[in-house]
């Protein structure tokens, strides 16, 4: 179904990130084909790929927000780049913003005067904005705090319910797996060591890298 949640998980280096690298093409595969919204992402001349990857959005480890910009101007910035007025870039920035928790003074702040969790919102809807047919999230909550990684989740899993866009997320959060994909991939060495419905994915493992985190899902 075109709007599912994927979710992505296994070892370190098992090459989690990579394949959604692949998928934005920021990084080219050595073969196969990768097709997004129609499209062969590996096969596609280089106007022709900038195009697709407006309608991706993408949320990284680290916010990687630009520190003199407030959280409004951050999320706007896509929209500004594609040409689009101000006023308008500012509504649709704040819609972006409420979408994620964030409201009132805050969104006229600076990296620097915002928590982790915060700055990961922004970062968030700042790949909400363009309104991507494809959300891609890289680990979201690797680099937070713990006390923050469950203001985060929050926000993924309430997302997840709007059903707006597809997304494919890389996590080690199995529990958050478990409530919130629609389906699930183990990755082993850059092969695929199960996949399914992950509640039957933990439930009945055929590998024992899927045994291993049934183990850690009933723990």
């Amino acid at each position: 179904m075109p709007r599912d949640t994927v979710v992505v998980t296994g070892p370190s280096g098992c090459g989690k990130s990579t394949l959604l690298r692949c998928i934005a093409r920021l990084t080219d595969p050595d073969s196969g084909r990768i097709i997004v919204t129609g499209k062969d992402v590996t096969d596609l001349p280089y106007l022709d790929l900038l195009d697709v990857r407006r309608r991706i959005g993408f949320v990284f480890q680290r916010s990687n927000l630009i520190q003199r910009l407030t959280a409004l101007e951050n999320v706007a910035l896509p929209l500004l780049a594609a040409n689009v007025t101000w006023d308008e870039a500012g509504e649709e920035a704040l819609v972006a913003l409420e979408r994620v928790g964030l409201i009132g003074s805050v969104v006229h702040r600076r990296p620097c005067e915002l928590s982790g969790g915060e700055c990961q919102r922004v970062a968030i809807a700042r790949a909400l904005v363009p309104r991507p047919a494809l959300m891609l999230w890289d680990e979201p909550t690797a680099s937070l705090d713990p006390i923050l990684v469950a203001e985060v989740l929050d926000v993924m899993e309430s997302l997840v319910k709007t059903g707006d866009t597809a997304m494919i997320i890389v996590t080690h959060e199995m529990r958050f797996a478990l409530r919130a994909a629609d389906w699930l991939i183990l990755l082993n060495q850059g092969k695929i060591a199960e996949q399914g419905i992950p509640v039957q994915v933990f439930n009945n493992p055929k590998s024992e890298l899927g045994a291993r985190y049934s183990r850690l899902v009933n723990l």
